[in-house]
């Protein structure tokens, strides 16, 4: 009678391995740090990339930009709902099968829509796509332009890895359900990227804000808030009723007094669904559906219990039960900045501008979230943020508009030659994934203080 109904998260968002103990995700690696070329002014906190890499990683991603066109305005003139994205499944996995060393299973996971595609030289990698779209106003988050930067991305890795005689493999996830539906959860639940044995992730996403190497994202948690009551006539003998309404009401006043003593970074958001039938009925059902964010999942929690006890105050005051159901929750994104100083430096050589990575950890701090968040407490783990020219941002028909140009296309392009090309820096370094091992161990220690 009273479904929950849950579609509310704004998110999106590639990954990397070793044989002898090295994975990587939307990259590849093997050779050794010390052939890098330094290039003439890196910012503190990048790093050193080989000239070769990227110039090869360039012109391969410009050669087949005519090929990714057609298939990246497909996916976009054809948006579909998460875990029903047939066409654009479709449309990536018969393009992949054509691809020379690929091996392509459609439908992986037990999920209709998702997909894995895998290039196999001996070591194991893997790139992240993400393709679906909002409800009536198209893809409203660019999933078109993220889906063609991560197979650019993973096509470009494969080939170097047989021009410069890497071993390796890089692997290509199509993860279904982005917008509220957590594909990625599901598939890190399902053990795709422990059976891949994937040691790092790479990923991207437009927006208009500066390009960012370093984008962090809010831990995020939704749930469904119910009050249970008795009907009374609200004239004749309001007294015998018990009102759901005033419980939730209640605890909604609650929560904005609340909002005054919370920390920066601490959102609260909520909408009444279910508010009454009738002025004259004392209500015996009231309900709502509540967003918490925070900056991480470990103030996520001390936040999500004071907007509990609003709630529970609710039902205290109006005698109403209370009945609360989880809903989709989200980790926060944590960059990897041994990634991101890789990113940086070859974003930068192809004519980008993202700044030293103390300001990028600020331009790229977004109250957004992701189920890229949950992966990036899994392994290292990177997002690149690419900037699109338009009037509007995500979720909104403007941007939706803006994702189907050819600049935007270019755009999404120039983020999957970055994202190649720091896969293979960290194929062909054990010192970069060791020091990009070392920074996920310590977020992770930090996070159990």
């Amino acid at each position: 009678m009273h479904s929950f109904h849950q579609d509310i998260v704004d998110d999106d968002y590639v990954n990397v391995s070793e044989e002898d103990t090295r994975n990587v995700i939307i990259t590849c690696k093997s050779c050794s740090l010390e052939h890098s070329i330094q290039h003439a002014g890196i910012q503190q906190g990048s790093t050193a990339i080989r000239d070769d890499y990227l110039n090869y990683v360039s012109n391969y991603i410009d050669s087949i930009s005519e090929i990714l066109r057609p298939i990246s305005l497909k996916i976009h003139d054809n948006p579909e709902l998460k875990f029903e994205e047939f066409i654009a499944h479709e449309t990536l996995t018969k393009f992949l099968k054509t691809r020379t060393g690929w091996k392509v299973m459609p439908s992986a996971y037990g999920m209709a829509t998702a997909f894995v595609a895998e290039f196999d030289s001996g070591r194991k990698g893997s790139v992240l796509t993400r393709k679906d779209a909002l409800t009536g106003i198209g893809h409203s988050c660019g999933h078109n332009l993220i889906a063609i930067c991560s197979v650019a991305a993973a096509l470009a890795a494969a080939s170097a890895m047989t021009k410069f005689f890497l071993s390796g493999k890089v692997i290509l996830f199509g993860t279904p359900g982005e917008e509220g539906g957590g594909g990625k959860i599901k598939l890190l639940d399902a053990g795709a990227y422990s059976e891949h044995a994937v040691d790092i992730n790479l990923i991207s996403h437009p927006g208009i804000v500066p390009d960012s190497a370093l984008v962090r994202t809010n831990a995020y948690e939704s749930f469904r808030v119910e009050y249970f009551g008795k009907e009374a006539h609200a004239a004749a003998s309001p007294w015998e009723g018990i009102n759901a309404l005033d419980g939730l009401i209640t605890a909604y006043n609650a929560l904005s007094v609340l909002r005054q003593q919370t920390m920066p970074g601490d959102i609260i958001q909520g909408h009444i669904t279910d508010g009454g039938s009738a002025p004259n009925i004392i209500h015996a059902y009231a309900a709502g559906v509540f967003v918490v964010r925070a900056t991480s999942k470990k103030r996520l929690v001390v936040l999500r219990e004071k907007v509990a006890r609003c709630f529970e105050a609710g039902a205290q005051a109006s005698g109403a039960d209370l009945k609360i159901t989880p809903g989709m929750a989200y980790d926060d994104h944590v960059p990897n900045k041994v990634l991101g100083g890789i990113c940086r430096t070859a974003f930068n050589a192809l004519g980008g501008e993202i700044p030293t990575a103390e300001l990028d950890l600020l331009w790229g701090a977004s109250q957004a979230s992701t189920d890229q968040g949950n992966i990036s407490y899994a392994m290292p783990s990177l997002s690149l943020g690419f900037k699109i020219e338009s009037e509007v941002g995500p979720h909104n028909p403007g941007f939706a508009k803006a994702a189907r140009t050819r600049e935007a296309h270019d755009a999404a392009l120039k983020a999957g030659k970055a994202l190649a090309v720091t896969g293979l820096e960290i194929m062909s370094s054990k010192d970069l994934l060791e020091a990009a091992r070392e920074e996920f161990k310590n977020i992770l220690d930090a996070g159990k203080e």
